[in-house]
């Protein structure tokens, strides 16, 4: 993921819900079943469509180009309105065969009927070996077809200013109470020093927070959705960051990527960050004179199963009226799990592929020489391998994201609690699903 602000906000959260069933609405769930025929290779040369947001990725795209002379590609980048680009394009009629779609907005597509299922496609389905399992059972919606393939991830983990640790002899938080005694310790020594932020409007980031505590937002069975949103998962972290905001051992003035972000933490005001993958790159590009000073470690941990969340990553997706599919297929699977596609992704785009390959990539088992030549990337592939696979996210997400953000900044700002904004987000999701004859009742 790139590590500009535009990328970070439309590469949302990403999720893997083998729950995620496609039946969500009261219609009959869409007939976009694709059928044998239409994976059968289309007659000389084909030109396909593919939308995204990445940075480079049209190098890549080239490179396809060069080496398939029948199978050409031409890109657009709709990083300054994904989703309204991709909305509009389907109301016309006119989407393009693939395009890039987060984790988060494939339910919600999904019941606006706005893919194809390539499963018809034996490459398509044969891919299913190639990619990391959960991002794999959120393109496939539970194993009912393949919608998408997935394409990057943002398992998290926690950045450490190693030198200020020392300084005040720290250790590295296991749990995050030893978190919470650190931020206490920090604050003591300097009351200008905090251990890290929180941005209030930033839903994504709190939603990889609430996964990692097996936060089960949303459940799909007995022909409707069950929303959980306030869960007592999420009241946990919830209370957990509203006492460190009530103590003010954390900043909430700053937002993500921001210049008074990076300000902050040039004047040795943070600690910590607490973020993805993805990130790695934005200390490295925007704060050099650090280099050797930050060190990555596991996220700290509610309890013993030391399990970890995910911000950000996406998909490429099947669209709706797609007309070669066969073509689609081979590309979209070339650039997702070729090593020679994924190395250069990396490279240009900061992706953190979600592709079995690309996790042997070469530049993710070299020491990265910012984080002191540390394997920096051993701990986000162990981060991946604990994220729980169960967590699902609803067909109004982008509603809800819009309410607990709402909420949060009262919050911040002393007007309300964060589990208020948690209560807000709830009333958020049943009320967008009633208002689109989607069944959804509260609780388990």
């Amino acid at each position: 993921m790139s590590n500009t602000v535009t990328r970070i906000r439309f590469a949302v959260v990403a999720a893997a819900a083998s729950t995620v069933v496609l039946a969500g609405c009261s219609s009959p769930a869409p007939s976009d079943k694709a059928s044998a025929a239409s994976c059968e290779p289309s007659k000389g040369k084909v030109t396909l469509q593919y939308w995204n947001t990445v940075p480079g990725m049209d190098q890549v795209v080239a490179l396809w180009n060069k080496k398939n002379p029948d199978i050409q590609v031409q890109m657009k980048n709709i990083s300054n309105d994904q989703y309204g680009t991709i909305g509009n394009a389907l109301k016309a009629g006119k989407a393009p065969e693939l395009a890039q779609v987060g984790y988060d907005e494939l339910p919600s597509l999904r019941t606006q009927d706005a893919f194809v299922d390539a499963s018809a496609c034996s490459d398509a389905t044969a891919a299913k070996s190639k990619f990391v399992p959960w991002t794999w059972s959120q393109t496939s919606f539970g194993g009912t077809g393949v919608f998408a393939m997935p394409q990057d991830t943002g398992p998290m983990a926690l950045y450490v200013r190693s030198d200020i640790f020392k300084k005040n002899g720290l250790t590295i938080p296991k749990t995050w109470d030893e978190y919470a005694a650190d931020a206490q310790k920090l604050h003591k020594a300097d009351p200008n020093l905090s251990i890290t932020f929180f941005d209030p409007n930033n839903a994504e980031w709190f939603n990889g927070l609430l996964w990692q505590n097996n936060a089960e937002m949303y459940k799909y069975s007995g022909d409707k959705w069950h929303v959980n949103v306030e869960s007592d998962q999420s009241k946990q972290v919830a209370d957990y960051w509203q006492k460190l905001i009530d103590d003010k051992l954390v900043r909430t003035d700053l937002a993500h990527g921001s210049t008074q972000m990076y300000a902050a933490y040039q004047k040795d005001q943070i600690a910590t960050y607490v973020g993805a993958a993805w990130g790695y790159s934005m200390f490295r590009d925007n704060l050099p004179k650090q280099a050797g000073k930050w060190t990555i470690v596991p996220m700290p941990t509610w309890g013993a199963n030391g399990a970890s969340g995910d911000w950000g990553g996406s998909t490429v997706a099947f669209m709706k009226g797609n007309k070669h599919l066969y073509e689609s297929v081979k590309f979209n699977t070339w650039l997702n799990s070729d090593p020679e596609a994924l190395a250069m992704e990396n490279k240009l785009g900061g992706l953190y592929p979600a592709a079995n390959a690309g996790l042997k990539l070469p530049a993710l088992s070299e020491g990265v020489p910012y984080y002191n030549n540390e394997k920096i990337f051993d701990v986000f592939a162990d981060s991946s391998t604990k994220i729980d696979t169960n967590f699902a996210w609803g067909p109004t997400q982008k509603t809800v994201n819009l309410a607990l953000q709402d909420a949060m900044a009262k919050a911040a700002g002393g007007k309300g609690k964060i589990t208020d904004a948690l209560s807000a987000a709830q009333a958020a999701a049943l009320k967008s699903m009633k208002d689109q004859a989607i069944p959804a009742t509260a609780g388990k």
